[in-house]
């Protein structure tokens, strides 16, 4: 098995959906984001988004849960290269995050991972950085969150 083949790159995987009630929303939303439209039913109906809808690092916290719970066991199980498994270790970031929808209470969204690269870490023999396209979607299939994320995988 290869590198390519492990980390599965090209190849979008589905993390998982998850329904956004109302309760949730406003909860997550008193503790790290409190606007009008993710904290009050009435009064985000008057506001520019129309509806109660959660707060895009709601969104995104979600995809992070989804992803850590959907690792990468079944590659992991699978490997037959010629060194010891691949182990994760931290990310260094994310960037280009765009919240391009709004997601309403009651919506489920579905979120996804797709591996795009890996390079060597120069100053990190035996650590490789791979690079992820994170998104979701609502159900109809429009875009709501994307942003680009990475992982230090230690391969030697």
């Amino acid at each position: 098995m290869t590198l390519d083949e492990f980390f599965r790159i090209g190849t979008t995987v589905t993390l998982g959906s998850h329904t956004f009630e109302p309760e949730a929303i406003k909860a997550f939303a008193r503790k790290y984001d409190p606007q009008i439209f993710h904290i009050d039913e009435e009064a985000a109906k008057k506001s520019v988004l129309g509806g109660l809808c959660a707060s895009g690092w709601h969104t995104a916290a979600t995809w992070m849960k989804l992803n850590l719970e959907n690792r990468m066991d079944a590659e992991i199980a699978a490997w037959s290269g010629p060194s010891p498994v691949p182990e994760f270790g931290p990310s260094p970031g994310f960037k280009n995050l765009k919240w391009l929808k709004p997601v309403y209470a009651g919506q489920t969204i579905t979120f996804t991972r797709t591996a795009l690269s890996h390079r060597p870490i120069a100053s990190r023999p035996g650590w490789r950085l791979l690079a992820l396209r994170s998104e979701a979607f609502n159900p109809t299939g429009d875009k709501v969150l994307e942003f680009e994320s990475a992982v230090l995988v230690k391969v030697e």
